[in-house]
Protein backbone atom coordinates (compact mmCIF):
# COMPACT_ATOMS: atom_id res chain seq x y z
CA UNK A 1 0.00 0.00 0.00
CA UNK A 2 2.85 2.41 0.75
CA UNK A 3 4.10 1.98 -2.82
CA UNK A 4 0.78 3.03 -4.30
CA UNK A 5 -0.08 5.71 -1.76
CA UNK A 6 1.95 8.68 -0.61
CA UNK A 7 0.26 11.17 1.72
CA UNK A 8 -3.12 9.75 0.75
CA UNK A 9 -2.41 10.38 -2.95
CA UNK A 10 -2.14 7.68 -5.61
CA UNK A 11 1.39 7.14 -6.96
CA UNK A 12 0.54 7.69 -10.64
CA UNK A 13 3.90 6.35 -11.85
CA UNK A 14 3.34 2.92 -10.26
CA UNK A 15 -0.27 2.93 -11.38
CA UNK A 16 0.72 3.69 -14.98
CA UNK A 17 3.19 0.79 -14.95
CA UNK A 18 0.41 -1.57 -13.85
CA UNK A 19 -1.93 -0.12 -16.50
CA UNK A 20 0.68 -0.48 -19.26
CA UNK A 21 1.32 -4.10 -18.25
CA UNK A 22 -2.41 -4.78 -18.33
CA UNK A 23 -2.64 -3.11 -21.74
CA UNK A 24 0.10 -5.35 -23.16
CA UNK A 25 -1.56 -8.47 -21.76
CA UNK A 26 -4.91 -7.44 -23.25
CA UNK A 27 -3.31 -6.82 -26.64
CA UNK A 28 -1.69 -10.28 -26.62
CA UNK A 29 -5.00 -11.86 -25.64
CA UNK A 30 -6.76 -9.93 -28.40
CA UNK A 31 -4.27 -11.14 -31.04
CA UNK A 32 -4.62 -14.72 -29.75
CA UNK A 33 -8.40 -14.36 -29.97
CA UNK A 34 -8.09 -13.26 -33.61
CA UNK A 35 -5.81 -16.22 -34.41
CA UNK A 36 -8.19 -18.66 -32.69
CA UNK A 37 -11.05 -17.08 -34.65
CA UNK A 38 -9.23 -17.62 -37.96
CA UNK A 39 -8.47 -21.21 -36.95
CA UNK A 40 -12.13 -21.83 -36.05
CA UNK A 41 -13.43 -20.29 -39.29
CA UNK A 42 -10.98 -22.38 -41.34
CA UNK A 43 -12.08 -25.56 -39.55
CA UNK A 44 -15.73 -24.70 -40.20
CA UNK A 45 -14.97 -24.06 -43.87
CA UNK A 46 -13.25 -27.46 -44.17
CA UNK A 47 -15.95 -29.29 -42.20
CA UNK A 48 -18.87 -27.80 -44.13
CA UNK A 49 -17.06 -28.13 -47.49
CA UNK A 50 -17.26 -24.34 -47.93
CA UNK A 51 -13.57 -23.95 -48.81
CA UNK A 52 -13.74 -25.94 -52.09
CA UNK A 53 -16.73 -23.84 -53.17
CA UNK A 54 -14.87 -20.60 -52.39
CA UNK A 55 -11.80 -21.88 -54.28
CA UNK A 56 -14.03 -22.70 -57.28
CA UNK A 57 -15.48 -19.16 -57.25
CA UNK A 58 -11.97 -17.71 -56.99
CA UNK A 59 -10.86 -19.86 -59.95
CA UNK A 60 -13.80 -18.66 -62.07
CA UNK A 61 -13.17 -15.02 -61.14
CA UNK A 62 -9.37 -15.36 -61.26
CA UNK A 63 -8.95 -13.10 -64.36
CA UNK A 64 -10.81 -10.33 -62.55
CA UNK A 65 -8.70 -10.73 -59.39
CA UNK A 66 -5.50 -10.84 -61.46
CA UNK A 67 -6.58 -7.61 -63.14
CA UNK A 68 -7.22 -5.92 -59.79
CA UNK A 69 -3.85 -7.07 -58.41
CA UNK A 70 -2.00 -5.86 -61.53
CA UNK A 71 -3.77 -2.50 -61.40
CA UNK A 72 -3.08 -2.21 -57.66
CA UNK A 73 0.63 -2.96 -58.11
CA UNK A 74 1.11 -0.65 -61.11
CA UNK A 75 -1.07 2.24 -59.90
CA UNK A 76 1.83 3.99 -58.04
CA UNK A 77 3.82 4.07 -61.31
CA UNK A 78 0.86 5.59 -63.18
CA UNK A 79 0.33 8.11 -60.36
CA UNK A 80 4.02 9.04 -60.54
CA UNK A 81 3.67 9.85 -64.26
CA UNK A 82 0.30 11.59 -63.72
CA UNK A 83 1.85 13.98 -61.16
CA UNK A 84 4.33 15.01 -63.85
CA UNK A 85 1.59 16.02 -66.27
CA UNK A 86 1.14 12.77 -68.20
CA UNK A 87 -2.45 11.71 -68.85
CA UNK A 88 -3.48 8.52 -67.02
CA UNK A 89 -4.36 6.75 -70.27
CA UNK A 90 -0.95 7.59 -71.74
CA UNK A 91 0.76 6.78 -68.43
CA UNK A 92 -0.99 3.41 -68.24
CA UNK A 93 0.05 2.61 -71.81
CA UNK A 94 3.69 3.53 -71.07
CA UNK A 95 3.76 1.45 -67.88
CA UNK A 96 2.25 -1.54 -69.71
CA UNK A 97 4.75 -1.21 -72.58
CA UNK A 98 7.67 -1.20 -70.11
CA UNK A 99 6.19 -4.16 -68.19
CA UNK A 100 5.63 -6.21 -71.37
CA UNK A 101 9.16 -5.42 -72.59
CA UNK A 102 10.59 -6.61 -69.27
CA UNK A 103 8.50 -9.79 -69.50
CA UNK A 104 9.73 -10.35 -73.07
CA UNK A 105 13.37 -9.92 -72.00
CA UNK A 106 12.77 -12.28 -69.07
CA UNK A 107 11.21 -14.94 -71.30
CA UNK A 108 13.88 -14.67 -74.02
CA UNK A 109 16.96 -14.49 -71.75
CA UNK A 110 16.45 -15.86 -68.23
CA UNK A 111 13.95 -18.63 -69.02
CA UNK A 112 16.12 -20.41 -71.64
CA UNK A 113 19.06 -20.38 -69.22
CA UNK A 114 16.88 -21.75 -66.43
CA UNK A 115 15.42 -24.49 -68.63
CA UNK A 116 18.90 -25.43 -69.87
CA UNK A 117 20.28 -25.66 -66.33
CA UNK A 118 17.20 -27.60 -65.18
CA UNK A 119 17.68 -30.07 -68.04
CA UNK A 120 21.39 -30.47 -67.23
CA UNK A 121 20.64 -30.93 -63.54
CA UNK A 122 18.01 -33.62 -64.22
CA UNK A 123 20.62 -35.52 -66.28
CA UNK A 124 23.16 -35.52 -63.42
CA UNK A 125 20.52 -36.15 -60.73
CA UNK A 126 21.24 -39.93 -60.57
CA UNK A 127 24.92 -39.13 -59.92
CA UNK A 128 23.92 -36.70 -57.16
CA UNK A 129 21.84 -39.35 -55.41
CA UNK A 130 24.60 -41.91 -55.92
CA UNK A 131 27.03 -39.58 -54.14
CA UNK A 132 24.49 -39.04 -51.35
CA UNK A 133 24.09 -42.81 -50.96
CA UNK A 134 27.88 -43.34 -50.81
CA UNK A 135 28.29 -40.58 -48.24
CA UNK A 136 25.50 -41.99 -46.04
CA UNK A 137 26.93 -45.52 -46.29
CA UNK A 138 30.38 -44.29 -45.26
CA UNK A 139 28.83 -42.41 -42.36
CA UNK A 140 26.82 -45.45 -41.21
CA UNK A 141 29.92 -47.68 -41.43
CA UNK A 142 31.44 -45.69 -38.55
CA UNK A 143 28.94 -47.34 -36.20
CA UNK A 144 29.72 -50.95 -37.20
CA UNK A 145 31.64 -51.60 -33.95
CA UNK A 146 28.55 -50.85 -31.86
CA UNK A 147 26.97 -54.21 -31.13
CA UNK A 148 23.32 -53.18 -30.82
CA UNK A 149 23.27 -51.33 -34.18
CA UNK A 150 22.54 -53.42 -37.28
CA UNK A 151 24.59 -51.40 -39.78
CA UNK A 152 23.77 -53.56 -42.80
CA UNK A 153 20.01 -53.35 -42.17
CA UNK A 154 20.21 -49.57 -41.84
CA UNK A 155 22.24 -49.31 -45.06
CA UNK A 156 19.71 -51.51 -46.86
CA UNK A 157 16.82 -49.33 -45.66
CA UNK A 158 18.64 -46.12 -46.63
CA UNK A 159 19.48 -47.38 -50.13
CA UNK A 160 15.90 -48.63 -50.61
CA UNK A 161 14.48 -45.28 -49.50
CA UNK A 162 16.77 -43.31 -51.82
CA UNK A 163 16.06 -45.62 -54.77
CA UNK A 164 12.33 -45.32 -54.12
CA UNK A 165 12.63 -41.53 -53.99
CA UNK A 166 14.70 -41.41 -57.18
CA UNK A 167 12.21 -43.71 -58.92
CA UNK A 168 9.25 -41.55 -57.95
CA UNK A 169 11.19 -38.42 -58.89
CA UNK A 170 12.10 -39.67 -62.36
CA UNK A 171 8.42 -40.55 -62.85
CA UNK A 172 6.91 -37.41 -61.31
CA UNK A 173 9.22 -34.81 -62.89
CA UNK A 174 8.35 -35.64 -66.53
CA UNK A 175 4.66 -35.91 -65.59
CA UNK A 176 4.84 -32.54 -63.83
CA UNK A 177 6.51 -30.95 -66.86
CA UNK A 178 3.83 -32.38 -69.19
CA UNK A 179 1.04 -31.15 -66.88
CA UNK A 180 2.73 -27.75 -66.64
CA UNK A 181 2.97 -27.40 -70.42
CA UNK A 182 -0.62 -28.58 -70.96
CA UNK A 183 -1.91 -26.19 -68.31
CA UNK A 184 0.25 -23.34 -69.58
CA UNK A 185 -2.11 -22.45 -72.43
CA UNK A 186 -5.14 -22.01 -70.17
CA UNK A 187 -2.99 -20.10 -67.67
CA UNK A 188 -1.71 -17.79 -70.40
CA UNK A 189 -5.31 -17.13 -71.44
CA UNK A 190 -6.33 -16.27 -67.86
CA UNK A 191 -3.31 -13.98 -67.41
CA UNK A 192 -3.98 -12.29 -70.77
CA UNK A 193 -7.58 -11.53 -69.76
CA UNK A 194 -6.31 -10.34 -66.37
CA UNK A 195 -3.82 -8.01 -68.08
CA UNK A 196 -6.62 -6.52 -70.19
CA UNK A 197 -8.84 -5.98 -67.14
CA UNK A 198 -5.93 -4.42 -65.24
CA UNK A 199 -5.19 -2.13 -68.20
CA UNK A 200 -8.70 -0.67 -68.23
CA UNK A 201 -8.89 -0.46 -64.43
CA UNK A 202 -5.69 1.59 -64.37
CA UNK A 203 -7.31 4.34 -66.46
CA UNK A 204 -9.21 5.48 -63.38
CA UNK A 205 -8.13 3.20 -60.56
CA UNK A 206 -8.80 5.75 -57.80
CA UNK A 207 -12.49 5.78 -58.68
CA UNK A 208 -12.68 2.00 -58.18
CA UNK A 209 -12.21 2.53 -54.46
CA UNK A 210 -14.68 5.41 -54.44
CA UNK A 211 -17.32 3.26 -56.14
CA UNK A 212 -16.78 0.53 -53.54
CA UNK A 213 -17.12 3.12 -50.76
CA UNK A 214 -20.49 4.28 -52.11
CA UNK A 215 -21.82 0.78 -51.41
CA UNK A 216 -21.34 1.41 -47.68
CA UNK A 217 -23.58 3.57 -45.46
CA UNK A 218 -22.35 7.18 -45.26
CA UNK A 219 -21.59 6.93 -41.54
CA UNK A 220 -19.13 4.07 -42.20
CA UNK A 221 -17.31 5.50 -45.23
CA UNK A 222 -14.79 7.64 -43.36
CA UNK A 223 -13.77 4.82 -41.02
CA UNK A 224 -13.69 2.28 -43.87
CA UNK A 225 -11.47 4.58 -45.94
CA UNK A 226 -9.09 5.09 -43.01
CA UNK A 227 -8.88 1.35 -42.35
CA UNK A 228 -8.42 0.52 -46.04
CA UNK A 229 -5.67 3.14 -46.42
CA UNK A 230 -3.70 1.81 -43.43
CA UNK A 231 -4.03 -1.83 -44.53
CA UNK A 232 -3.27 -0.99 -48.18
CA UNK A 233 -0.12 0.99 -47.36
CA UNK A 234 1.14 -1.69 -44.98
CA UNK A 235 0.59 -4.62 -47.36
CA UNK A 236 1.80 -2.77 -50.46
CA UNK A 237 5.04 -1.68 -48.77
CA UNK A 238 5.60 -5.24 -47.57
CA UNK A 239 5.00 -6.79 -51.01
CA UNK A 240 7.16 -4.17 -52.74
CA UNK A 241 9.97 -4.60 -50.21
CA UNK A 242 9.78 -8.40 -50.29
CA UNK A 243 9.88 -8.42 -54.09
CA UNK A 244 12.96 -6.17 -54.18
CA UNK A 245 14.75 -8.22 -51.50
CA UNK A 246 13.94 -11.49 -53.31
CA UNK A 247 15.32 -10.11 -56.60
CA UNK A 248 18.52 -9.03 -54.82
CA UNK A 249 18.84 -12.46 -53.15
CA UNK A 250 18.29 -14.17 -56.53
CA UNK A 251 21.03 -12.08 -58.17
CA UNK A 252 23.52 -12.40 -55.28
CA UNK A 253 22.91 -16.15 -54.84
CA UNK A 254 23.22 -16.83 -58.58
CA UNK A 255 26.51 -14.89 -58.69
CA UNK A 256 28.10 -16.66 -55.71
CA UNK A 257 26.87 -20.07 -56.89
CA UNK A 258 28.41 -19.41 -60.32
CA UNK A 259 31.71 -18.29 -58.77
CA UNK A 260 31.85 -21.31 -56.42
CA UNK A 261 31.22 -23.75 -59.29
CA UNK A 262 27.87 -25.11 -58.11
CA UNK A 263 25.84 -27.00 -60.70
CA UNK A 264 22.78 -25.11 -62.04
CA UNK A 265 23.64 -21.84 -60.21
CA UNK A 266 20.78 -19.86 -61.74
CA UNK A 267 18.26 -22.54 -60.77
CA UNK A 268 19.39 -22.65 -57.14
CA UNK A 269 19.61 -18.85 -57.04
CA UNK A 270 15.98 -18.71 -58.16
CA UNK A 271 15.00 -21.20 -55.45
CA UNK A 272 16.73 -19.01 -52.83
CA UNK A 273 14.95 -15.91 -54.16
CA UNK A 274 11.51 -17.55 -54.16
CA UNK A 275 11.79 -19.16 -50.72
CA UNK A 276 13.05 -15.87 -49.28
CA UNK A 277 9.47 -14.53 -49.37
CA UNK A 278 8.71 -16.87 -46.42
CA UNK A 279 9.93 -15.04 -43.29
CA UNK A 280 12.57 -16.64 -41.05
CA UNK A 281 12.41 -20.22 -42.40
CA UNK A 282 12.46 -19.35 -46.13
CA UNK A 283 16.25 -18.74 -46.37
CA UNK A 284 16.94 -22.16 -44.79
CA UNK A 285 14.51 -23.89 -47.17
CA UNK A 286 16.27 -22.27 -50.14
CA UNK A 287 19.80 -22.93 -48.87
CA UNK A 288 19.31 -26.64 -48.11
CA UNK A 289 19.11 -28.06 -51.69
CA UNK A 290 22.01 -25.88 -52.89
CA UNK A 291 24.20 -26.97 -49.97
CA UNK A 292 23.24 -30.64 -50.38
CA UNK A 293 24.10 -30.67 -54.09
CA UNK A 294 27.35 -28.79 -53.42
CA UNK A 295 28.50 -31.42 -50.92
CA UNK A 296 27.70 -34.19 -53.41
CA UNK A 297 30.09 -32.53 -55.88
CA UNK A 298 32.91 -32.49 -53.32
CA UNK A 299 33.45 -31.43 -49.72
CA UNK A 300 35.43 -28.30 -50.64
CA UNK A 301 32.64 -27.03 -52.92
CA UNK A 302 30.10 -27.79 -50.20
CA UNK A 303 31.98 -25.79 -47.57
CA UNK A 304 32.54 -22.88 -49.97
CA UNK A 305 28.85 -22.80 -50.97
CA UNK A 306 27.76 -22.99 -47.33
CA UNK A 307 30.03 -20.07 -46.40
CA UNK A 308 28.83 -18.12 -49.47
CA UNK A 309 25.18 -18.63 -48.44
CA UNK A 310 25.98 -17.43 -44.91
CA UNK A 311 27.64 -14.31 -46.35
CA UNK A 312 24.63 -13.60 -48.60
CA UNK A 313 22.24 -14.03 -45.66
CA UNK A 314 24.43 -11.75 -43.52
CA UNK A 315 24.36 -9.04 -46.20
CA UNK A 316 20.61 -9.51 -46.64
CA UNK A 317 19.83 -9.41 -42.92
CA UNK A 318 22.10 -6.51 -41.97
CA UNK A 319 22.06 -4.27 -45.05
CA UNK A 320 19.39 -5.15 -47.63
CA UNK A 321 16.48 -5.83 -45.25
CA UNK A 322 16.92 -2.68 -43.10
CA UNK A 323 17.38 -0.51 -46.19
CA UNK A 324 14.47 -1.86 -48.25
CA UNK A 325 12.01 -2.94 -45.54
CA UNK A 326 12.41 0.01 -43.14
CA UNK A 327 8.97 1.41 -43.98
CA UNK A 328 7.05 -1.86 -43.87
CA UNK A 329 4.83 -3.02 -41.04
CA UNK A 330 6.45 -3.92 -37.74
CA UNK A 331 5.26 -7.35 -36.63
CA UNK A 332 6.55 -9.36 -33.69
CA UNK A 333 8.53 -12.45 -34.79
CA UNK A 334 6.35 -14.72 -32.62
CA UNK A 335 3.21 -13.37 -34.33
CA UNK A 336 4.72 -14.09 -37.76
CA UNK A 337 5.82 -17.61 -36.78
CA UNK A 338 2.36 -18.45 -35.40
CA UNK A 339 0.84 -17.16 -38.64
CA UNK A 340 3.26 -19.25 -40.72
CA UNK A 341 2.40 -22.40 -38.76
CA UNK A 342 -1.34 -21.75 -38.91
CA UNK A 343 -1.64 -20.78 -42.58
CA UNK A 344 1.00 -23.33 -43.61
CA UNK A 345 -0.97 -26.11 -41.91
CA UNK A 346 -4.17 -25.31 -43.81
CA UNK A 347 -2.91 -23.91 -47.13
CA UNK A 348 0.62 -25.31 -47.51
CA UNK A 349 3.39 -23.24 -49.09
CA UNK A 350 0.90 -20.71 -50.50
CA UNK A 351 -0.43 -20.17 -46.97
CA UNK A 352 3.08 -19.52 -45.67
CA UNK A 353 3.64 -16.92 -48.41
CA UNK A 354 0.39 -15.01 -47.79
CA UNK A 355 0.51 -15.35 -43.98
CA UNK A 356 2.51 -12.18 -43.26
CA UNK A 357 0.43 -9.81 -45.46
CA UNK A 358 -2.78 -11.21 -43.96
CA UNK A 359 -1.40 -10.74 -40.45
CA UNK A 360 -0.54 -7.15 -41.43
CA UNK A 361 -4.18 -6.60 -42.43
CA UNK A 362 -5.34 -8.10 -39.12
CA UNK A 363 -2.93 -5.78 -37.30
CA UNK A 364 -4.37 -2.77 -39.16
CA UNK A 365 -7.88 -3.84 -38.11
CA UNK A 366 -6.79 -4.27 -34.48
CA UNK A 367 -5.11 -0.84 -34.42
CA UNK A 368 -8.16 0.72 -36.04
CA UNK A 369 -10.48 -0.79 -33.41
CA UNK A 370 -8.09 0.41 -30.71
CA UNK A 371 -8.14 3.97 -32.06
CA UNK A 372 -11.85 4.02 -32.83
CA UNK A 373 -13.21 2.64 -29.60
CA UNK A 374 -10.27 3.57 -27.33
CA UNK A 375 -9.89 0.03 -26.03
CA UNK A 376 -6.57 -1.46 -24.94
CA UNK A 377 -5.43 2.16 -24.63
CA UNK A 378 -4.70 4.18 -21.53
CA UNK A 379 -3.48 7.68 -20.82
CA UNK A 380 -0.07 7.87 -19.24
CA UNK A 381 -0.42 10.95 -17.10
CA UNK A 382 2.12 11.29 -14.37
Amino acid sequence: MKKLFNNEKIDTKSLNEVIKLGSRILKVLFVLLVIVGIYAVTLIFKEWKILPFILLILKILSPFFIGIIIAWLLDPCVKFLHKRGINRVVGTSLVYIVMLLLLYLLITTIFPLLLGQLNDFIRVLPDVFSNVTDWLNNFIDRFENISFIDVEAIKTDVVASINSFVGSLTTDVPRTIVNFISGMFSTIGVIAVGLMIGFYLLFDFDNVGKVLMTMLPKRLRSDALSLFTDANDSVFNYIKGTFVVSIIIFILSSLVFTITGLQAPLLFGLICGITNVIPYIGPYLGAFPATLVAFTQDVATGIIVLVAIMVVQFVEGNFVQPLVMSKTMKLHPVTILIGLLLFGYFFGVVGMIIATPLIAVIKSVVLFIERKFEILKFNEEE
